[in-house]
């Protein structure tokens, strides 16, 4: 299906169900033994994540097999395609936008974030809906700063690779501030920001990022 900078995923079944395998790549210009430790950091961060979110409403794959000798680790398939591709060819997304958004709160409400939110990690199907996909760089946190720059990722990505549909950003913002999660968070640090305290800091984020840009 994909071969990415850090790992190879491919299409088929387990135990009769869709899944995806998805496999980390060695990087030739690391060092060997760095890289086995990223490898490893990362897949163990992926894997807790998705059992994390399992029992939650956030939309995401479920963990069906973890082999952290070779890299390996089979997920659910999950339904649509890429919303990079479909922001491309459709004028009027502005329901994908606010689902987008509504997912992204639902996540950071149980207090963790997602690390990588382009749209390349973002799925789209009519029934289901918007989807998350590709953990590796997930944090299980509630630092306000952390979900600040979740949300400034994916207004970077927007800016850069959407920009014929302007506004796109506000109407996600939207979606985020709309949306109460039945979820209860578990931890046992401080509970997760507010909505509109996460607002406030990727606001702060964006005007630090355009005075030093």
């Amino acid at each position: 299906m994909h071969i990415g900078a850090e790992a190879s995923v491919s299409l088929g079944r387990y135990l009769g169900i869709p899944a995806i395998r998805k496999v980390r790549r060695p990087r030739s210009y690391r060092d060997p033994a760095l890289d086995r430790r990223l490898t490893q950091r990362r897949m163990v961060g992926e894997a807790r994540m998705l059992e994390k979110l399992a029992s939650t409403s956030v939309p995401a794959p479920r963990l069906m097999a973890y082999e952290a000798s070779t890299g390996t680790m089979v997920q659910s398939l999950m339904p649509g395609r890429q919303v990079i591709e479909v922001l491309r060819e459709h004028d009027d997304c502005h329901d994908i936008l606010s689902q987008i958004g509504s997912a992204i709160r639902r996540l950071h409400h149980i207090g963790a974030v997602h690390g990588d939110l382009t749209t390349n990690n973002l799925l789209w199907d009519e029934e289901p809906g918007v989807s998350m996909i590709d953990f590796g760089l997930s944090l299980v946190t509630t630092e306000v700063e952390k979900m600040g720059l979740d949300l400034q990722v994916l207004s970077e990505c927007l800016t850069a690779s959407h920009p014929e549909h302007s506004g796109a950003m506000e109407i996600v913002l939207e979606g985020y501030l709309s949306t109460t999660s039945e979820d209860e968070y578990e931890g046992s640090d401080t509970p997760p920001p507010k909505a509109e305290q996460v607002m406030h800091r990727f606001e702060e984020i964006r005007s630090r990022v355009r005075y030093h840009g």
